[in-house]
Parts: C-alpha cells; sequence; structure tokens
C-alpha cells in the first residue's frame, strides 16, 4: 500500500483515532470494508456516570472535507446499518475529522434525532475539538465536561480533556479502584 494513497491515509487515521480516544476510556476495534455503512470504528465507553458502557460507533473522515453536512447524514445512516447490539438506546455515533466542525455542521447535529458528537483529531492524534448534542447528553453524556488544557505558555499549543465531577477522564478509573 502506497503511504500517499487514499487507503492508506484513512486507515492510518482511523488506528489514530482510535489511540487518541483511549485516552478517555474508549475501547474501539477497526471494522470498515465494504458495506459497512460508513463504520469505521466499533466499540465502547466506559462513562463513570452508567451501569453499563455506552456503545459507539464511529466515522473517521481524514480527507480535509470531512465535516460537510453529508457527513452528518452518513453519520445518522450508520444507526440504521450498525451491527446487531449497536443498535436502540445506550449507542452513540462520532463523527471524527481533522478539521474543527462548521456552524453547518453543529446545526445539523443540533436538529439530529439520533445522539451523535463530532470530534476534531489532528493527524498526529491530538484532540482539539469534542461537542455532542442533547440526543447524545440524554443517553449518558450529561454528566461529561469538555474542557480545555493548555501545554506551557504558547495559547496555541492546546489539546480537550473531558472531566466528570472535576476528575479528568479516564482517571475517576484509576480512583474508582483505589478507593
Amino acid at each position: 500500500m502506497y503511504p500517499n494513497s487514499n487507503v492508506y491515509i484513512g486507515t492510518h487515521f482511523e488506528y489514530t483515532v482510535q489511540e487518541a480516544l483511549h485516552q478517555w476510556g474508549m475501547s474501539l476495534k477497526r471494522i470498515g470494508g465494504s458495506n459497512d455503512y460508513g463504520i469505521d470504528l466499533l466499540g465502547t465507553w466506559a462513562i463513570p456516570s452508567l451501569p453499563q458502557p455506552l456503545k459507539v460507533i464511529i466515522q473517521c473522515k481524514a480527507s480535509s472535507n470531512g465535516n460537510g453536512t453529508a457527513n452528518t447524514r452518513e453519520l445518522e445512516g450508520s444507526f440504521i446499518g450498525a451491527p446487531q447490539g449497536w443498535r436502540g438506546s445506550g449507542v452513540l455515533a462520532l463523527l471524527v475529522s481533522q478539521r474543527a466542525a462548521t456552524k453547518g455542521v453543529r446545526e445539523a447535529f443540533a436538529r439530529s434525532r439520533w445522539p451523535m458528537g463530532y470530534v476534531y483529531c489532528t493527524s498526529s492524534g491530538k484532540i482539539l475539538q469534542m461537542l455532542w448534542n442533547k440526543q447524545a447528553e440524554e443517553e449518558g453524556l450529561r454528566d461529561i465536561s469538555v474542557g480545555v488544557k493548555y501545554d506551557g505558555t504558547d495559547v496555541k499549543e492546546k489539546e480537550v480533556i473531558l472531566t466528570w465531577k472535576g476528575h479528568v477522564l479516564p482517571t475517576w478509573q484509576q480512583n474508582a479502584t483505589s478507593s
């Protein structure tokens, strides 16, 4: 496979996203292939306020046009084509792109009846934006907060952090096992 091919770039980005989201307690498996309804990663997310992990469907868009409203509609379609066990309640779909969410994408997410979120992840795996809609809050993200951590003195060196009751995720897992 050629490093400049779309398949290589897309596959590499999928693995990068998988590793980047693992920091918050997501256990993801790369699936992809024909007839996958756009689903690239599938797995679970252990949210501290939920008795069962939230099931997660992820579409990765490595290209520069990965945050258009057409991708939002495609993400909605992934709920219909999701494998058995990833349908119904307790499922969240995430669109991950290498660009910040546009106003159109944010508005499309707000209008959607499906629990969805958006993640801006660089090609190196740095998370710079994460947002989700009201339906995602109702599925279990209500108590999760998004914050920004700055590294050093350069305000451009920032990264998203998630917290629950003041604990940075997945720090809550470490605290729960040590208490």
